[in-house]
């Protein structure tokens, strides 16, 4: 793999290929060229083969991209070539859909301890995983190799969270509370906000129904 400094935009586009490419592959298709995966993810086939160039040369001039090939190789880019534990804090209707997305998903990163703070919810089971209490969550990310948290609590719990998933040694944190939250330098962190994007999709909406043209406008 190239040294060059790679960019966030490209790393978040990896996945979105990866998905297009195992919808293929269950359809029986061994090859796809850059144009035809730019129409189906609405992209600049330039910019496909640019972002992929960062990595290596996967595809053959006149035939295009192996199907296969190429996920395997995103699947190395992405570290998914490995299986990689994840714990989650929040065991309400949020990290009960995320459990039951991940029991079916067959990816490589694995829900493997479920936390919440509540006395009612420890003990319960979602997908043969049993609710831990919080003081068990350092200890359990050690013993498990947690590398990555999930954070699905009200905000007002949030940094407390991230504080204890710091501390236990996790690399990398998604949040799905509506809260900035501050990490050391070293850990990730990604947010998943889902009433920031309702509240910017509900703009768009408006200049669209007004006719507003946002390529015109600096």
């Amino acid at each position: 793999m190239k040294h060059t400094k790679i960019s966030e935009a490209v790393v978040r586009r990896l996945p979105i290929y990866l998905q297009v490419l195992k919808e293929l592959q269950h359809r029986e298709i061994q090859t796809i060229s850059s144009q035809d995966l730019g129409l189906k993810l609405d992209l600049n086939p330039a910019q496909i083969r640019k972002d992929l160039a960062y990595f290596g040369d996967f595809g053959r001039k006149g035939i295009g991209y192996d199907v296969s090939y190429l996920m395997d190789k995103i699947n190395q880019i992405l570290k998914l070539d490995q299986v990689i534990n994840v714990a989650l804090v929040g065991a309400g209707n949020l990290g009960h859909a995320l459990c039951n997305y991940n029991k079916y998903s067959k990816d490589n990163m694995k829900i493997v301890a479920v936390f919440d703070a509540h006395p009612s919810k420890i003990g319960s089971q979602i997908n043969n995983l049993s609710v831990l209490p919080m003081d068990a969550l350092k200890a359990t990310v050690k013993q498990l190799g947690i590398r990555i948290g999930i954070i699905t609590v009200p905000a007002f719990e949030a940094q407390n969270v991230a504080n204890l998933f710091v501390e236990a040694g996790v690399e990398g944190i998604l949040n799905f509370a509506p809260a900035i939250l501050r990490v050391p330098d070293e850990v990730r962190i990604h947010h998943a906000d889902f009433t920031q994007e309702l509240l910017s999709l509900a703009y768009y909406l408006e200049r669209e129904r007004n006719g507003i043209d946002e390529s015109n406008l600096d």
